[in-house]
């Protein structure tokens, strides 16, 4: 053999020992690796379990609720611009998704519960989406499940005499979550709707 093989033949084994290194190493063992627009991956500290209450009155654990997969947003019914929007987004991109035969159950949060309460929430999730679960709860079971997913807000004080009219600034990322995995992605309000349904299809398809 050559000399001109051998180096022909240590070049190609070095190539694809690299190609293997760089996959190995880009995907780490991340089943969604190629489906990923944020560097947060599954197994993170986001996502968690939750305890609230649903449109009927009736306690719900995030075990029942997230039983299939779901888009999820913590908003509350009184926000007058960003909320809608986003909700409405999220709709349609579940929308889209089981026009093509996927079923992604959307899940709207309030962190209101003081105004928000279980008929409320019910209403404004229905009005949204049909599939669409509107949940609300105490005080501390809200922060709980805000915590969980690391999100964030903050209640105005009311002005004097119009205590039911005041604005909550909060986060504004949706989250979607897998049986089996938990948290895999978030998304951010820019992103509009088909090209949410397409990076939550690659989710599926690769789960």
């Amino acid at each position: 053999m050559s000399r001109s093989t051998i180096a022909l033949i240590v070049v190609g084994v070095i190539v694809l020992a690299a190609a293997v290194y760089v996959m190995s190493v880009g995907h780490n063992g991340d089943d969604f690796a190629d489906c990923r627009s944020t560097a947060v991956a599954g197994g993170s500290d986001i996502g968690g379990d939750f305890t609230l209450v649903d449109e009927t009155g009736k306690t719900v654990t995030s075990a029942e609720v997230l039983d299939q997969p779901a888009l999820i947003y913590f908003g509350y019914t009184f926000c007058p611009d960003v909320c809608p929007l986003d909700v409405a987004r999220n709709a349609e991109a579940v929308s889209i998704l089981e026009e093509r035969g996927f079923m992604v159950k959307p899940v709207f949060i309030s962190i209101d519960p003081a105004r928000d309460t279980p008929e409320v929430v019910g209403e404004y999730a229905h009005a949204m989406h049909d599939r669409m679960v509107g949940l609300t709860g105490t005080p501390e079971q809200v922060k709980a499940s805000s915590q969980a997913y690391r999100t964030y807000y903050n209640a105005h004080e009311a002005e004097p005499g119009a205590e039911d009219f005041y604005l909550v600034d909060h986060s504004t990322f949706t989250y979607f979550t897998m049986p089996g995995h938990g948290f895999v992605e978030f998304f951010r309000r820019d992103i509009p709707a088909e090209e949410m349904a397409d990076k939550v299809q690659c989710f599926l398809n690769a789960g």
